[in-house]
């Protein structure tokens, strides 16, 4: 080799590649995440947690998805599982028949169990609700009233858990596992 001459230039190998690639893989998979659920991180690998959790909220009032008028349950003085969905959501779109075929199976006692409809359009919301098997009382909040002024929830699906004084004792963010429900349901019944 003389001194003009450069040297080979090195391939990567296979397993370079491979490292290369799924590090690209992983990174775009954290960003897709992070997008979808709101970026709701916490660096100490508990359930993210609200700055509503141990404070009470507003009561409201709202029109049914079907007819009437629902209010916040703790102005009677029950305690209530809130869960705010929309038609267009694909994680609500998971959750939702299975919530629901839990809640058609399970007595709730006095805990009232309300769908809040978030942001949708009344058909949509119907067909979505009627496709999904619910059969607990949807309230219909078409400007986010409840969704963003009283709970101030960017995201949709998220799930409240408020006690007879209405007091926020959990808020889980996304999808809510079938478990995580009957524990925040018992927790309330405490």
């Amino acid at each position: 080799m003389s001194d003009t001459t450069s040297p080979p230039r090195r391939r990567w190998s296979p397993k370079t590649w491979y490292i290369v690639v799924g590090s690209a893989v992983a990174v775009i998979a954290i960003v897709v995440v992070s997008i979808v659920t709101g970026g709701h991180v916490n660096s100490n690998g508990d359930e993210p947690t609200s700055a509503l959790v141990g404070k009470s909220v507003a009561t409201f009032s709202l029109s049914g998805l079907k007819s009437g008028t629902i209010e916040a349950p703790w102005k009677n003085h029950h305690a209530a599982v809130l869960i705010f969905f929309a038609s267009y959501c694909p994680p609500c779109q998971g959750e939702m028949p299975k919530v629901a075929d839990y809640l058609r199976h399970h007595n709730q006692g006095s805990i009232r169990v309300i769908g809040i409809d978030a942001n949708d359009k009344r058909g949509s919301a119907k067909s979505f609700v009627k496709k999904s098997g619910v059969t607990f009382p949807v309230a219909f909040d078409p400007n986010d009233t409840v969704t963003t002024g009283i709970f101030d929830f960017a995201t949709i699906p998220e799930t409240a858990f408020v006690n007879a004084k209405g007091v926020v004792t959990q808020i889980y963010f996304g999808a809510i596992p079938k478990d995580v429900l009957v524990k925040g349901i018992a927790a309330l019944r405490a």
